[in-house]
């Protein structure tokens, strides 16, 4: 079993409510790695390619990416990563089109194939059930 020590040097100050004191720079981790020197991970500003706002990569979410084998930095903001998270729904387009087995109108959330039938939503619940009874 490999053995790390991991060192964070933090010259962050806690600052007041009202964002006064500017925060120190950087924050530094270093750990060995199984007989090579020890790596230095230190606070970067990032840029989020969403919203174009600048976030700080802090050092201790540089070492996660380094034990996961992690290859890209991160592309986007923790409000942005939260915005994607939550799923905005991607809006599928409708498509108007004519059920293959009863002639009704319908609309379907793909486009369809030529030589492939389109079903209603009925018909396709009934060919579903169809095929799941037994066959005696």
């Amino acid at each position: 079993m490999a053995v790390r020590a991991l060192v964070v040097h933090d010259e962050r100050k806690q600052g007041t409510a009202t964002g006064a004191s500017p925060v120190p720079w950087p924050i530094t981790v270093s750990f060995p790695v199984l007989g090579k020197p020890a790596m230095e991970f230190t606070d970067r500003v990032l840029k989020c390619s969403d919203c174009g706002a600048e976030f700080v990569f802090t050092a201790g979410e540089q070492v996660f990416f380094h034990d996961k084998q992690f290859k890209n930095d991160p592309k986007h903001c923790k409000q942005c990563k939260a915005k994607r998270a939550r799923g905005t729904q991607r809006v599928r387009p409708e498509t108007r089109t004519t059920c293959s087995e009863c002639g009704t109108e319908t609309t379907v959330p793909f486009k369809p194939t030529q030589g492939r039938p389109v079903l209603c939503r009925s018909c396709f619940q009934k060919q579903g059930r169809a095929q799941a009874a037994p066959v005696s």
